[in-house]
């Protein structure tokens, strides 16, 4: 009965927070989708030139910057101080996204390690449970399960305060980026600028509710496990 009230509990809560939110991730893919934008942006440097001019603005020229075109998203990977750029010429947004990985480079270290090594140990600690679970090998499930549920909560805290901190200064960053350039004329940056807003207005409550969405769904996984097995 425990394990039936924490999955409706757990669903409702998704729910509620995607209605309150506005939750949207269509509007956003159609906003991204401005032909007119993306030939602006394309004005500017490739990719890895956008990414060393914005990390020597930063005054962190030590990060090595690298392109995959099979990859969809850029990252930041702390351990050996990387950012890997995914093919992202042909979007309007690539400018700040770039900034917001180059952002990513500058936070404080050790707490960049901690998400990193913490991450890990929080997901396999859930693979972990959910193989014992399966194989009923836990002495006492709900007490796993409180336990993944505040591995869940440190992970998205730390998690959330990296990306917001990142996201919210990248919009900045890339305005200032292309205004230095003086590619464009003011009026077409702020064109960009309007169309970026418009994204981060949805997509920043987008990536936390996604984040945590991730530890919930997790939880409804396991309580189904436990019940059922």
């Amino acid at each position: 009965m425990e394990f039936i009230c924490i999955i409706i509990v757990t669903i409702i809560i998704s729910i509620i927070l995607a209605i309150v939110l506005k939750i949207n991730v269509k509007k956003v893919k159609q906003i991204a989708q401005n032909t007119m934008l993306d030939e602006l942006a394309k004005k500017y440097p490739e990719n890895t030139e956008i990414c060393r001019e914005i990390l020597k603005k930063l005054n962190n020229e030590k990060v090595i910057v690298e392109e995959n075109k099979d990859i969809d998203n850029c990252l930041y990977i702390a351990v050996t101080n990387k950012i890997i750029i995914a093919e992202t010429k042909n979007s309007f947004t690539r400018i700040q996204t770039i900034a917001h990985e180059c952002l990513h480079s500058v936070q404080e270290r050790q707490i960049q390690l901690f998400n990193f090594i913490y991450s890990n140990i929080y997901l396999l600690y859930f693979i972990i449970i959910f193989i014992l679970g399966l194989i009923k090998k836990l002495p006492n499930e709900m007490l796993f399960l409180n336990i993944f549920l505040i591995l869940g909560m440190v992970y998205y805290f730390v998690r959330a305060y990296l990306e917001n901190d990142a996201m919210l200064k990248a919009r900045y960053l890339a305005q200032e980026y292309m205004e230095e350039k003086n590619i464009l004329s003011k009026e077409e940056i702020n064109k960009i600028m309007h169309g970026l807003d418009q994204i981060n207005s949805l997509g920043i409550k987008g990536v936390n509710y996604s984040l945590l969405l991730g530890v919930l769904i997790k939880a409804i996984i396991l309580a189904l496990v436990f019940l059922i097995f």
